[in-house]
């Protein structure tokens, strides 16, 4: 059976909204969720590293999932991020949670125990075995504290058939271009970062898993299908327009400069959990202003 990727084009990292006394403010992330895809984004990640997912209870992920469910399932595909730095948790959960509604599975590197590659291949092949939906590999190393090298990459894509994409967040050009000049067919990069998405579809990525298209959809996800569609010259020209706003929204870490812009916009309220704090008084002057001139169109 053919490997099938359903995860192309323009991905959001969503966000989680919270009121003022910290729960989560589910009439701003069901709204959030239906504008996003009203804006043709291509499909969402629900429960990343933008979600605060840490610091979020089992039954808060597990409300959050089903109103993603509830608001998005069918109109656009769901990933869900479920990783974990035990192999057996996250084995159990794919095993054991209703998953109805997602299109596949985000599965970070394990933090903190830093595996070997070796450590990291045998990982993704438990929790490949167990998932009844496709797997996306996820390599942050600037969070994990462990680089999921391009050759490990590889080794999981040729020997794991359902294992369809990897989030690319390393930054590392060289190692992203090894590995989509060598992957097995129908295995994709997906950029997992902003800033170089336009330079990895260039060189082949098929979408992102975005950050700052939570605040700007419609001009984000243009600037994706200008480039995925050979339109370079229009998508530097966007690409370019949105150089700042890469470095304010994660100037003082992610997701707190994101919910800074969204808050500027009246979108969501400035709120984190302890210990993610939200920026700094400058920051957010910054942010106001530059969000006071910076449209979605």
């Amino acid at each position: 059976m053919p490997r099938t990727n359903p995860f192309h084009g323009t991905g959001i990292a969503v966000c989680t909204p919270m009121l003022a006394d910290g729960t989560i403010d589910f009439a701003a992330f069901d709204t959030l969720i239906d504008s996003l895809i009203g804006a043709s984004v291509d499909f969402l990640c629900i429960l990343g590293t933008t979600a605060e997912t840490p610091t979020l209870s089992p039954d808060e992920k597990r409300a959050i999932r089903q109103h993603a469910v509830r608001i998005g399932g069918g109109r656009v595909p769901l990933l869900l991020g479920c990783g974990s730095n035990s192999t057996s948790d996250v084995v159990n959960f794919l095993q054991n949670e209703d998953l109805t509604g997602f299109s596949g599975v985000l599965i970070v590197t394990p933090y903190y125990n830093k595996p070997t590659q070796e450590g990291l291949y045998r990982h993704y092949c438990s929790v490949a075995e167990a998932s009844p939906l496709p797997v996306v590999l996820y390599n942050v190393p600037g969070r994990t504290g462990v680089n999921l090298e391009a050759a490990t990459t590889l080794r999981i894509a040729m020997n794991c058939p359902n294992v369809v994409a990897i989030k690319e967040a390393s930054g590392r050009i060289d190692q992203i271009d090894d590995i989509l000049r060598q992957a097995p067919e129908g295995f994709d990069v997906i950029s997992g970062d902003d800033a170089i998405t336009f330079e990895l579809i260039e060189a082949g990525a098929v979408g992102v898993i975005s950050v700052v298209g939570n605040a700007y959809p419609h001009k984000f996800a243009r600037m994706v299908s200008d480039a995925l569609h050979g339109q370079t010259k229009e998508a530097l020209a966007l690409h370019r327009e949105f150089g700042e706003l890469y470095k304010l929204s994660f100037k003082e870490g992610n997701p707190a400069g994101i919910k800074a812009v969204m808050a500027a916009q009246g979108k969501i309220q400035n709120v984190l959990r302890l210990p993610l704090v939200p920026v700094s008084q400058q920051t957010e002057e910054t942010i106001k202003n530059y969000t006071a001139t910076f449209a979605d169109e």
